[in-house]
């Protein structure tokens, strides 16, 4: 399971034209699933998501978590965080994980952050989305549960 974690100041999905969801301060995380992930990838991924300490403390270090800092949390499917680009000019998609695995793997990450009591603001699995926000920092991170174990 890869993620990648922006901290932002807001930030929205729409699907045609209309925002079905939106955060203020906080994270927006595009999540890709693969082919060979289990549930030990979500709790990785889940655990590393509420930990990042990327919010800033009274001193001006990056020393805070998402929880402490008040900030929300928005949860993006993208199968495309599994593309190889390595082989020619069009992305392969082979180790992402199909609708029908990744999707419930989808919503046991967003019901493993909300077990934690964080809301999770999320966009909708399989449409064409418009993300729209705002990067602070910028501060992006790339978790990979791959890497982890």
């Amino acid at each position: 399971m890869r993620a990648v974690v922006q901290r932002v100041q807001r930030a929205s999905v729409s699907v045609d034209g209309e925002c079905i969801s939106s955060i203020d301060e906080g994270l927006m995380v595009l999540v890709g699933i693969s082919t060979e992930d289990t549930e030990k990838d979500i709790a990785y991924i889940g655990k590393k998501i509420l930990g990042l300490r990327v919010f800033e403390d009274d001193e001006g270090v990056m020393n805070i978590n998402v929880g402490d800092s008040g900030g929300e949390i928005m949860l993006v499917s993208q199968f495309t965080l599994y593309g190889d680009g390595r082989k020619g000019n069009r992305p392969s998609y082979i180790r992402a994980a199909k609708g029908d695995v990744s999707e419930p793997m989808y919503e046991q990450l967003i019901d493993y952050i909300e077990s934690r009591g964080h809301r999770v603001a999320k966009g909708q699995f399989g449409a064409d989305m418009q993300i729209d926000m705002v990067a602070d920092g910028p501060v992006t991170i790339l978790l990979d549960s791959e890497r982890s174990f």
